[in-house]
């Protein structure tokens, strides 16, 4: 499933991000911020395809 494969590289993307944000770099925060509002949309269209293949069995 190609929308999967997307929400598993976008968490794969975020991570030296995530640890620097940790270590108090503002910019970086940011774009976690901005990053983890990619990553929610990539699961709704996850959860959108689950839902399409359930209804159509």
């Amino acid at each position: 499933m190609q929308a999967y494969e997307e929400l598993k590289t976008l968490v794969a993307e975020i991570e030296s991000d995530i640890e620097k944000a940790q270590g108090g770099n503002k910019a970086a925060g940011t774009r976690v911020r901005k990053q983890m509002q990619m990553i929610k949309q990539a699961a709704q269209n996850v959860r959108n395809n689950i839902l399409e293949i359930r209804s159509t069995d």
